[in-house]
């Protein structure tokens, strides 16, 4: 019967060899990586498939080949290896250096987090913030993320929304398309540039009491493209006004009308399941200290 390997029991040199080994398919290349001697590499495999009862590599005439149980190994001693080696490199000058990883839609991240990130930096200098940028749809578990910052109504399955900002919506132009604006019924002749979400268009003529036009041309997945496309002078866009502030004050966009309409807000969101870390508790509560400060409020209207 063969006798069960224990983990405590391999030897690291020899896991170490082999997932070298089976990157590089060739015990050579794997030991030029790890400073060793070919044979040392075979030796220490060897080690391991005595160890194991099993084969892990074909030897060829030129390298090695794994065999189904060589395949089966390395992904977990990969990941094992990865894991271990991150960790270490959070290590800096004697300290742990802890790291969040959070999702961020766009517009958010653009208009308003990205030019306070050198404050957070600051603040908490062992924090290593990581951001993944998205469109709004996000899987907070399937990405492997700590927290998620979205736009909606902070109603998310299996998650714990806290909330962050009002965020109202108002249409945005380019000057010279804004200086044929008298009245928001003038926006019917115009090119209403849109987003997937399909009714903002129709909510904000409603809040000016006007029936809203036939929508058609292009949608766009992200409000910075939507704005980008609306400075250039190819339309009106529906933006978060106070996303946007920036662009106001440089006059790259202007707001023709003061009508706005509640879409939703943003909120920042971690799963029900997760148990927040102090450098998940320290970002959360920056941000929300440095929003009730004051710093995301929409304070340069730009209109006309």
């Amino acid at each position: 019967m063969r006798r069960r390997a224990k983990l405590s029991h391999l030897p690291l040199n020899a896991l170490r060899a082999f997932e070298a080994t089976a990157r590089n398919l060739s015990f050579t290349r794997a030991g030029l990586e790890l400073r060793v001697t070919q044979a040392a590499v075979s030796q220490q495999v060897k080690v391991l498939e005595d160890r194991l009862g099993v084969q892990l590599f074909r030897r060829l005439p030129r390298g090695v080949a794994l065999t189904d149980e060589g395949q089966l190994l390395l992904p977990s001693i990969a990941e094992a290896f990865g894991r271990l080696t991150e960790t270490l490199n959070r290590f800096e000058d004697g300290r742990y250096q802890d790291v969040i990883t959070v999702g961020v839609v766009g517009t958010f991240a653009s208009g308003w987090l990205l030019p306070r990130l050198d404050a957070f930096r600051k603040a908490y200098p062992r924090i290593d913030l990581r951001l993944l940028t998205n469109n709004n749809r996000v899987d907070i578990a399937g990405e492997g993320l700590d927290y998620a910052i979205r736009f909606g109504d902070g109603l998310w399955h299996g998650t714990e929304a806290t909330h962050l900002m009002a965020a109202p919506f108002a249409p945005f132009c380019a000057p010279a398309l804004a200086r044929r604006l008298s009245r928001p019924a003038d926006l019917k002749r115009e090119v209403l540039l849109r987003s997937y979400r399909q009714d903002e268009w129709p909510r904000w003529f409603a809040e000016a009491g006007l029936q809203s036009p036939v929508l058609k041309g292009m949608v766009f997945d992200s409000s910075v493209t939507i704005a980008s496309v609306a400075a250039r002078g190819s339309g009106v866009a529906l933006l978060p006004a106070a996303m946007f502030q920036d662009e106001v004050r440089q006059r790259r966009l202007v707001r023709p009308f003061k009508t706005e309409v509640a879409l939703g807000d943003y909120w920042i969101s971690s799963l029900h399941s997760r148990q927040p870390s102090s450098a998940m508790l320290s970002f959360k509560s920056w941000l929300i200290e440095t929003i009730a400060a004051g710093n995301g409020s929409a304070d340069d209207r730009g209109e006309i």
